[in-house]
């Protein structure tokens, strides 16, 4: 499977937390009128579907061990189809919040599916080379989701987004059937019961590497999260911008993401997962004080835009990279290692937003969060992640390495 096909397909599943959350966005007043609820049960529709997204990961990923990727991720595929277009029929707004979690339980499968199979594909250095090209989707769908549900509410109403959301469902899944192989062989599948899965997940969070990946990543992910969930506050209330030009720079942001993860691309072939991931984490903090530097000195919102820039072209370094070196001691245990990075991924979400509401003066407390979140993630990095590559033994050169590999290539870029 070519790198471009392999990008293409997994990178097309990974659009399910996206579209799920952000097609409907722009409809939300429009929901809750209809269904006669409250502002706060429409966008709680979005809440479901994350929690949906994260739960989901959980039990597909371990699942996917078991059985391989093929069949979890059409199963998946196909229930979110028949989830979304129950969605369009909902009768109030009760049952559409069933429909919805049930809906992100069954798009986890793409998201994390996508992540297990690129390690089964791929491994080292060529493994961050392709999350690289997969965080292009990640970087590119929350903007382009936004906007095709805005230009889409021009011609229908909430519920024909959804029927459009099983629509792409239906594409999804004929993507996924017929251009994507199994890619886990039946002899590295797991055997045993549904109980063994709780036994894996302990092998995983026994690997204190991985834990301390983890939790790193959780405090990346708390600092992208209040990006989100500030920025609109920040710029349209705090510097008055309209909503174009807010627009607009949240397209530019997520363009500088981009750049990040092709910059990775380019370099972590002579520099190493390890090193790119150490250099891009301690460089984030940096610049997220330099973000909250700008905020307490009112320098404005010209400079406080380039600080921003560079910290998302930062986190479009640290994303593959740190997913690969998670990954690495995992191969026979791919979805499930997986399914935990996601889990702690999207659980972030529903829980940064309201706490970072409550804070008051959105820039300030956008850009405090940001900074103790990176602040914490590269003390973490130096005290206890580098150690630990450093001590770690010689791996096998990249062409040893298939689904069960053992890992990753943490000492070509350390030792």
């Amino acid at each position: 499977m070519s790198a471009r096909r392999a990008a293409f397909v997994l990178g097309s599943l990974e659009v399910f937390g996206p579209l799920s959350m952000d097609l409907s966005m722009p409809l939300l007043p429009q929901l809750a009128e209809d269904l006669h609820t409250k502002d706060s049960l429409a966008q709680a529709s979005m809440s479901v579907c994350m929690l949906g997204l994260a739960l989901g990961q959980l039990v597909t990923g371990p699942l996917s061990d078991r059985m391989g990727r093929r069949r979890p991720l059409l199963w998946g595929v196909a229930l979110f189809t028949v989830f979304s277009l129950l969605c369009a029929f909902a009768p109030s707004i009760e049952i559409l919040l069933v429909l919805r979690f049930l809906q992100g339980l069954a798009g986890s499968a793409g998201i994390v599916i996508a992540l297990a199979a690129a390690r089964d594909i791929a491994s080292g250095i060529e493994l961050a080379r392709l999350l690289s090209l997969l965080g292009l989707v990640g970087a590119l769908a929350p903007i382009v989701a936004p906007v095709a549900g805005g230009q889409l509410a021009a011609v229908l109403d909430w519920r024909g987004l959804f029927v459009v959301l099983a629509g792409i469902g239906v594409a999804l899944l004929v993507v996924s059937a017929t251009l994507l192989p199994e890619t886990l062989p039946p002899e590295l599948r797991h055997g045993g019961k549904f109980a063994d899965t709780g036994r894996r997940f302990g092998t995983v969070l026994r690997d204190r590497l991985f834990v301390c990946y983890l939790l790193v990543g959780a405090c990346t992910g708390t600092a992208f999260f209040t990006y989100l969930a500030s920025i609109s506050f920040v710029l349209q209330d705090g510097f008055h911008l309209s909503p174009q030009a807010f627009g607009a720079v949240f397209a530019m942001n997520a363009i500088v993401a981009v750049l990040g993860s092709l910059s990775n691309r380019a370099i972590v072939r002579r520099v190493g997962p390890a090193r790119m991931y150490v250099v891009g984490t301690t460089a984030t903090a940096v610049a997220a004080l330099g973000l909250l530097g700008v905020v307490v000195a009112g320098l404005g919102l010209s400079v406080l835009l380039i600080a921003l820039a560079l910290v998302l072209f930062c986190y479009g370094v640290i994303s593959p990279n740190s997913s690969t070196l998670a990954l690495a001691g995992h191969g026979e245990r791919a979805g499930t290692a997986a399914a935990l990075l996601g889990m702690s991924s999207f659980a972030v979400g529903p829980v940064v937003a309201p706490l970072v509401a409550l804070g008051g003066q959105a820039e300030l407390t956008m850009a405090l969060t940001m900074a103790i979140a990176t602040v914490i993630a590269c003390v973490l990095v130096w005290t206890t992640v580098l150690p630990r590559l450093r001590g770690s033994k010689d791996p096998a050169p990249p062409s040893e390495h298939r689904a069960g590999g053992a890992g990753v290539h943490h000492d070509d870029a350390l030792h």
